[in-house]
């Protein structure tokens, strides 16, 4: 029986199907480990440590035959009664074989003991997992325990299993028993986590499970990073695992003010930086029932019963304040914090790129109308905000830093501060500067376009000339802030031209591109000028209907493909973007498709790269032709 998980981000799952067996047989036991520890089944020690090479006692698979049962959230943490001799009270599994004795999932010897201390056999384990099916002893004929073990093969419970039936099971065995459980239907043919958590159907029609709903589930919160948060926490701090917009971190990047999620049972952290800044346009439909805001032009749902009442006309915040959305992992409203009101924990200190200066229209509380100048600016750490301003000399392209004292906002102009070096390898380093754990990194083109960049993206890079725009230090002398012009292009549209048209005679520059972005199709036409381009891959710098410069990409003939990485016939390493585009072409047309459709057959692969890695490029295009 095979069994897939859904994950729900392209990247993990292109990550998944195209690593080498080995490696994929590890990310099966991360996957099988994750959804155990988010269903308490199975969870490390202090130090994360599963132990899977350890064997488990009778007690100890009791335990989790408990932790995957309808009785998970009943069994006591004591038992009424000794349930075996040699389980008394005291034992401390004794709750866990009550409950799993009074369901029928366990038995003892002949001599009236259930040895707890026992290390398990396969055997023994798949006769306490089966009856969770609704299986019962009378479906199983003949000698035990072949009808028990034959229904294990056929069920597909054995996936990734070694064990043989009389050899004892080793943690990493029941980890994957449990986990095939899960996507195992039952007597009733319904596959099991699904009776486990019926409101949430996390195994679809075709036993797929999916894993971010489920960790989801596990998942508590929000609560903003302020105060003494990290006091608030049920976690092991100094071991959990980190991670802040959906990256793996630290506890140290954690920044105030940022949405924090966890689980329990998985020791994991999530952060969520994302803010909005602006002006409290709207609250709708009414302030007596807010469901949603609109800040900076914007609308946002409202996630938190904090958020609903905070705009509520219960609340502190009306239409015309200046305000700071936190949003969660949804993109909707956790919590609000004032921005000129000084409120305590609220941002005051921004860096960010102008993209917008305008005059907007407000409505107040009393549904009168006002206009006030405001610029809107992509911050470093890419959220978007919009700020009044008396000054009308604002221009998109303003590098600015935005404070709030004393209940002002104050916007500045930043002056360029230039900066050479290479990124190191593992990307905390950029010359001799060590990158904060913590540090916000935009990428900006011209005066129309930035988007956050990540240190790992630069890992190798070599900045020259004007490539740094700006950046600042924190009080230890790390960069904290980094803006940069152009370096990653990740900016730009990236397709393959299908269709080229240019004509140049005398004074006369016209033209008429076809280009397939994403799979579909837009004519872009020129009146003026030429770009002098063929056929295939290329970049489109600006607007897809009016660019600022149309290029071909450079090809380079690939041999392998693993995860984000492809392996040139040079033996060289090429990164892919997370967003490149995969085409088949048949017959000289393309046809979009995936690197999973198209790794492991009988593909040719050509990546198309948009400049050197050390300059910030990578692999933008692949094509694939049989």
């Amino acid at each position: 029986m095979k069994k897939r998980l859904i994950s729900g981000l392209t990247a993990l799952v292109l990550a998944l199907s195209l690593v080498p067996a080995a490696l994929a047989a590890e990310n099966t036991q991360e996957e099988a480990a994750q959804v155990l520890a988010a269903l308490d089944i199975m969870v490390g020690d202090e130090n994360g440590d599963l132990a899977l090479g350890r064997s488990v006692t009778r007690a100890e698979f009791t335990k989790m035959v408990i932790a995957a049962s309808p009785q998970r959230e009943s069994a006591g943490s004591s038992a009424s009664v000794a349930p075996y001799p040699d389980v008394p009270r005291t034992h401390w599994a004794a709750a866990y074989v009550q409950a799993a004795v009074e369901a029928g999932y366990v038995s003892g010897y002949l001599d009236g003991t259930f040895r707890p201390d026992n290390t398990i056999t396969l055997a023994e384990g798949v006769t306490m997992i089966l009856p969770l099916l609704g299986y019962e002893k009378s479906d199983f004929t003949g000698a035990y325990p072949a009808g028990q073990m034959a229904a294990y093969r056929n069920l597909g419970l054995n996936e990734n299993i070694s064990a043989r039936q009389d050899s004892p099971m080793t943690r990493q065995d029941a980890l994957y028993l449990f986990y095939n459980l899960m996507t195992t239907k039952n007597t009733s043919g319904v596959y099991y986590l699904n009776t486990l958590e019926p409101t949430l159907n996390l195994v679809d029609s075709q036993g797929n499970l999916d894993r971010v709903a489920l960790v989801n589930s596990a998942m508590e919160g929000p609560l903003v990073a302020e105060g003494s948060w990290q006091s608030q926490l049920p976690l092991d701090l100094t071991r959990a695992e980190v991670y802040r917009d959906g990256r793996a971190s630290s506890l140290s990047a954690v920044q105030n003010l940022d949405v924090l999620y966890w689980s329990e049972s998985m020791n994991t952290l999530w952060a969520y930086s994302k803010q909005v800044t602006g002006t409290l346009e709207q609250v709708s439909p009414s302030v007596s029932a807010p469901t949603s805001v609109t800040v900076a032009g914007s609308s946002y749902a409202l996630e938190t019963n904090e958020a609903v009442y905070a705009f509520s006309d219960l609340g502190g915040y009306r239409t015309g304040d200046l305000v700071t959305l936190l949003l969660g992992r949804s993109g909707g409203v956790a919590a609000v914090r004032g921005v000129s009101s000084g409120e305590e924990g609220s941002s005051n200190l921004v860096y960010g790129m102008v993209t917008q200066a305008s005059t907007h229209t407000y409505t107040d509380e009393r549904g009168n109308e006002y206009t006030s100048n405001s610029v809107t600016l992509t911050t470093t750490t890419g959220a978007t905000a919009t700020y009044p301003t008396e000054d009308t000399h604002f221009e998109a392209g303003d590098l600015v830093r935005v404070t709030t004292e004393n209940g002002a906002v104050q916007i500045r102009r930043l002056s360029t501060t230039q900066l050479e070096g290479t990124f190191s390898r593992d990307g905390s380093r950029l010359g001799r500067y060590t990158l904060a754990d913590n540090v916000a990194i935009l990428d900006t083109y011209e005066d129309s376009a930035a988007w956050r960049v990540y240190p790992s993206r630069l890992a190798g890079v070599k900045l020259t000339g004007n490539m740094v725009r700006f950046y600042s230090t924190n009080e230890q002398g790390e960069i904290d802030h980094l803006i940069l012009r152009d370096v990653t292009g990740d900016g730009h549209t990236y397709g393959v031209l299908t269709s080229v048209d240019e004509i140049s005679a005398g004074m006369t520059s016209m033209a008429t591109y076809v280009a397939d972005v994403g799979g579909t199709e837009s004519t872009i036409v020129s009146s003026s000028k030429i770009y002098n381009v063929d056929r295939g891959p290329c970049q489109i710098q600006g607007a897809l209907q009016t660019p600022d410069r149309i290029t071909n990409l450079t090809e380079v003939r690939l041999d392998a493909v693993s995860g984000n990485t492809a392996v040139s016939s040079a033996n060289q390493s090429w990164r892919i973007s997370e967003s490149a585009a995969v085409y088949e072409v048949r017959d000289g047309e393309y046809y979009l498709t995936s690197l999973a459709r198209v790794t492991g057959g009988d593909y040719t692969l050509t990546g198309y790269y948009d400049k050197a890695q050390d300059q910030g490029g990578c692999i933008r295009v692949i094509l694939a032709r049989s």
